[in-house]
This record gives C-alpha cells, structure tokens and sequence, in this order.
C-alpha cells in the first residue's frame, strides 16, 4: 500500500495526542511486579503497548511480541522473575536484534535464560525465579530499555539492585523516567553517585496510575508547523504536560531554535493541559545537537531541517543502527531521493552542509517496517506539496491515528 499525502493551505488544528508508549510499557510492567488489579488508565493503543497487554493478559507459554523492541527487552527481565517457562519472539527483524547484554546481565543475577536459536538473539527460553540481586555493572551506552528492564525487576530481587553503569551513559532521560515511575509506585531507586543507581529490595504498590500524552508524537506536529507555508499556522495539541520527565519533550526548546513557539494552557507540574504551537518568525541559520539522550527524535529533525534548508549536524546516534531498521541507513537512502545528500561521518552521526543532487522523478519515501520513518517524512509534504509513502500501516506502532489527525488538519490522504 502507498498513500500520496497532500498539505492543505492553511494549518489550524487540535489534535488529540496517543498516550506516551514509554510510560505506558513501564507502567505496564510495573503493574503486573505489584500484583495490581487495576489497569494504567489512558495507556497507550499503539502496537509496542497492545502486545505486553496481552502478554501479562494470558501469559501464553510462547510470547510473540511482534517488531516491539521495548516489550522484548521488558518482558524478557519480567519473565525472569515471574514464575514459568516461556518462549519471547517477534518478527524475522526482532529476532535479528541483538538481547545479549541483557541477558548477560540477568544471568549474572542468576536468571535462567537459553536462546533457542541463535546466540545472542531471540528467540528465549525463560524459566522464572527467585533472583538473588546485589552489585551489578553494566556498560551505560547500551540501550536504556535493557537498564531500564533490570532496574523495574530490582524490587523483585532478594538483595536488590546496585547497578553501576561504567563509560558514556546514553539516554539518562529514559533510565530517569524509569526510576520516576517505579518511585510513583512505592519503591525506593535512586541515583546515589553520577554512575550508580540503588533499589531496594521492596514490594510495589498497587494505585491508580494516569498515563500522558507522547511528546515523541507531538514532534511530528512541530515538524508540521515548522514546514507549513502558512505563517498563521497553529495546531493545538492535548494531553502533554510541563516539566514531563519524557526525554522526547526536549522538542519545544529544540523546535524553538527553528521558529516555534510553545504555549502551554496550564504550567502546573503533572497536570495535562493543551500545548499550542505558532510560529515566531525567527530561527537559527543552523541546528547542531548531540541527540544520544532522545535518539528518537533524530528522523524528525533531520527532515525538518533539510526542508528548511537548514544545515544541521547531529551527533550521539550509534542506537540507530539497531532501531527497527537501521535508520542512518535510511535515512541517507530516503533524503537523497528528495535532492539531499546526508553524511553520516564516523557512522554514529548525520550532517547536512547544504549539498543537494536531482531529486527521483516519481518519489515514493519507503518506511523500512519503522514507524518514525512514515512519521517524520510525512510532514514534508508542507514544503513539497505533496508526498508519497509506502506501506504507511507501519505508525501503528506508536501512533495508530495519525493518518486520521492529519486528515482531521486539512491532508487529503489518498491511495
């Protein structure tokens, strides 16, 4: 399926953002360590969230998480302290992303862990128990989800968790909003030193727990109002709240450097309101951020600031080569079909210097079974006009209404 995407004129929405995936998979897990009867409210509907519902649901003895790297990484430490023998998989991708350092560390807990196929890959066999816990070192570059997996256990383990992450610590916001969440359910985790964080050996406890908006979603319409032609373009957006400890919210000081504009309805801490964006009129000649602590956001800025013509240098993007696709990759191969030569330097970065080449004649932007690439190349058609994307079903992984919001904008979606 390919739908071609065409902008409207004028820009002037309010959109009902998808509950954040990142809280809603830990909220999920940490539920279930409570033995809580009552469901996160407004929990996410995207994919990622969908599959860890049902898993915790019915607990099969064979867990297909599907292309959901989060729920892999989260059920694989949750089901190592759950009683039972379970085989995790997912796709032909899921199964070619590597899990070793997780499962390394669990074993070092004493977690009882085979792989069933390759070594170092899913498919896993699990069989839950009783973890001892105590000290713990860990690479701090490695993904935040395979932290963030060991430390929603540590409550769980007998001696608890001294995790100590040696080197370069990559996206501290999401290990941060791990620790803020387990917190909210009772537990002691803190960071005590730069590079150590403790949990202590107690039991969650069961509340009522309200999940907000995605700002990883709200980039897109940033992007939107930052392309539009429309210098009256403004787009409501519900549900967000001031100071989230989502690291993806570093997008409204971001997105001001190009222009816009972020108004919040009320500036109480925690508490959803309505964000509406307009344009400023004044930005940077220029963007360069080291985006190891919101990797995510790195598709939608660098389209955003090629339509700009912006030149732009991100760096801190190693983990986007074992993302859903290897999204440097994708992200050099799709801009050049749009007249924009990117380079990706030591392979964990991607510049622009302004230098361009003949664009394809029948441009047709291929999504790679990644959500971010459907959702951050989509937008662009407020500066082309109009453009084409393959198999767009893919954002349902994180956002399953978003076709529907931008028609609810003005888009005319057709196939």
């Amino acid at each position: 399926m390919t739908y071609n995407i065409t902008a409207p004129e004028q820009l002037n929405a309010n959109i009902n953002l998808p509950a954040s995936k990142s809280i809603s998979n830990r909220a999920l897990v940490i539920y279930a360590l409570s033995g809580g009867e009552i469901l996160p409210d407004n929990l996410s509907d995207c994919d990622d969230t969908e599959v860890i519902i049902e898993a915790l649901k019915y607990m099969p003895e064979t867990i297909d998480i599907k292309a959901a790297g989060t729920a892999m990484r989260f059920m694989t430490a949750f089901l190592a302290v759950t009683p039972g023998t379970h085989v995790i998989t997912g796709t032909e991708r899921m199964r070619n992303r590597p899990i070793h350092i997780l499962v390394d560390a669990l074993r070092r807990l004493g977690a009882d862990i085979e792989y069933t196929e390759k070594d170092g890959f899913p498919p896993l066999r699990i069989t839950g128990k009783e973890l001892e816990g105590g000290r713990l070192d860990i690479q701090g570059n490695v993904s935040s989800q395979f932290i963030s997996a060991l430390l929603m256990i540590a409550p769980k383990l007998k001696n608890g968790l001294k995790l100590k992450l040696d080197g370069d610590i990559i996206s501290r916001p999401y290990v941060d909003l791990t620790l803020c969440t387990m917190r909210d359910f009772g537990v002691d985790a803190e960071w005590t030193d730069t590079d150590i964080i403790e949990v202590k050996p107690k039991p969650y406890t069961p509340i009522k727990y309200y999940i907000e908006s995605d700002w990883s979603a709200a980039s897109y319409w940033y992007e939107m109002v930052a392309l539009s032609k429309d210098p009256e373009a403004e787009v409501e957006l519900n549900g967000l709240t001031d100071g989230s400890l989502q690291g993806d919210s570093v997008v409204k000081y971001l997105f001001n450097m190009l222009g816009i504009k972020t108004i919040f309805g009320n500036k109480q801490r925690g508490v959803p309101t309505t964000v509406r964006l307009k344009k400023i009129g004044i930005r940077s000649a220029r963007l360069d951020y080291d985006f190891k602590n919101q990797p995510d956001l790195a598709q939608t800025f660098v389209v955003t600031c090629a339509m700009m013509n912006m030149p732009f240098h991100f760096t801190g993007l190693a983990s986007l080569h074992i993302k859903e696709t290897d999204r440097i990759a994708a992200l050099k191969t799709e801009m050049k079909k749009l007249g924009y030569i990117i380079d990706d330097g030591d392979g964990t970065e991607l510049s622009w210097n302004g230098e361009r080449c003949e664009p394809d004649a029948d441009i047709a932007i291929d999504t790679y079974e990644d959500h971010r690439m459907a959702l951050a190349f989509a937008p662009a058609a407020m500066t082309l006009g109009s453009i084409k994307i393959n198999n767009p079903q893919v954002v349902t992984k994180s956002y399953p209404n978003f076709w529907d919001d931008l028609r609810k904008a003005g888009f005319i979606i057709s196939e």
